[in-house]
């Protein structure tokens, strides 16, 4: 007679189990990316100590809490209020807005070494501003902050309706083309204009070079509700960027409708590049390697990179105005020139690792 056939046992859902691993896996990456988004804000927050405390004019942290509350001397105040928050918040916000710009800019055109100013930005704004000196004879920054906003604004108009008009959807090649182009333009009639008046070349040749130096709170308070309204876009923006990584056709059989993700996108970048340019003026590899930097610390989804790319930019840039206040002495190296100096070696790192340049 036949033994029994014993019971068959109840599957064990051990860890080896590919549910429970995909879940660990996933819980794992969250808990990873959520301390590296962690230290990323502590890090800005060093920085931003930093940058209150340390500068051309070197007073103590007591003093400086005694400007904070208005319980200082007059010199106090005037060095805190009138120079140190000022430059620290407009800092934060620029290099903020540029890093999300960036990561936009990325991965809409899917060129890994596109830069918010490949639409036009740097070349509007600039021509802006010397207009607004040659025919107003407007010198004052919380009025030049005006100027370069409309002009960084009309020439991003300009190029995207270059590029629909062209080609009926806003293509990543027909952007970049039509930007290049806008940019050569803008530039010729801005050399144009500062060749032939000596207080336009002034004007232009303390702007282009990005400085936070001289700014007040004013040039913030014009540029925020620009930089608010891009960041709402981005964030708008996140779902259907990641379903443009996959490929324009993938993404419209997932459901997007790839022309209005792609204005929404190219939106969020002109305010952000133009409320940055505007206060700042025109600071270069903050909007390129930022993003880079992002993607390998926090990965490719946009969810976890936009955050990053924010929180990097504005560390960044901070760190460089620091930099250039301390080895500047009196006469400040401006942080345009700081990060130039610091970007350079880093354009040729990200331009060589086939692992950063891949999107």
């Amino acid at each position: 007679m036949p033994a029994p056939t014993p019971a068959l046992a109840a599957p064990v859902r051990g860890p080896r189990d590919p549910g429970v691993g995909a879940a660990g896996v996933h819980r794992t990456t969250t808990r990873r990316r959520t301390t590296i988004v962690l230290g990323m804000v502590v890090a800005l927050a060093l920085v931003v100590v930093a940058s209150m405390l340390l500068g051309s004019n070197r007073i103590g942290v007591d003093r400086v809490l005694a400007g904070l509350m208005h319980t200082g001397s007059s010199t106090d105040d005037a060095i805190v209020w009138g120079s140190r928050i000022p430059r620290t918040a407009i800092g934060a916000a620029v290099g903020a807005a540029l890093g999300i710009a960036g990561l936009l800019m990325q991965g809409h055109t899917r060129n890994p070494l596109a830069d918010p100013g490949l639409f036009g930005v740097s070349a509007g704004a600039g021509l802006a501003v010397v207009i607004g000196v040659y025919v107003f004879g407007i010198t004052n920054t919380g009025v030049t902050v005006w100027f370069a906003l409309a002009g960084a604004v009309v020439a991003s108009v300009v190029v995207f309706s270059v590029t629909i008009a062209g080609s009926g959807t806003a293509s990543p090649v027909p952007l970049a083309l039509a930007g290049a182009a806008v940019s050569a333009l803008l530039g010729a009639l801005t050399s144009f204009l500062v060749l032939t008046d000596r207080d336009s070349l002034d004007a232009y040749r303390l702007w282009v070079v990005g400085s936070l130096s001289g700014r007040q709170i004013d040039v913030l308070q014009a540029v925020w509700p620009f930089l608010v309204a891009g960041l709402v876009l981005a964030v708008l923006n996140v779902r259907s960027l990641d379903a443009l990584g996959l490929g324009a056709d993938l993404a419209k059989g997932l459901g997007e409708n790839v022309l209005v993700a792609r204005l929404v996108g190219l939106g969020g970048i002109t305010l952000l590049a133009a409320g940055a340019t505007a206060a700042a003026g025109p600071i270069g590899f903050v909007g390129l390697t930022v993003p880079h930097v992002a993607r390998a610390l926090v990965g490719t989804g946009h969810r976890w990179a936009l955050p990053a790319s924010a929180l990097l930019g504005a560390a960044l840039v901070l760190l460089a105005d620091v930099i250039g206040r301390l080895v500047g002495g009196f006469a400040e190296v401006e942080v345009g020139i700081v990060l130039a100096v610091i970007g350079g070696p880093v354009f040729v790192a990200v331009a060589r690792r086939r692992s950063l340049v891949s999107l």
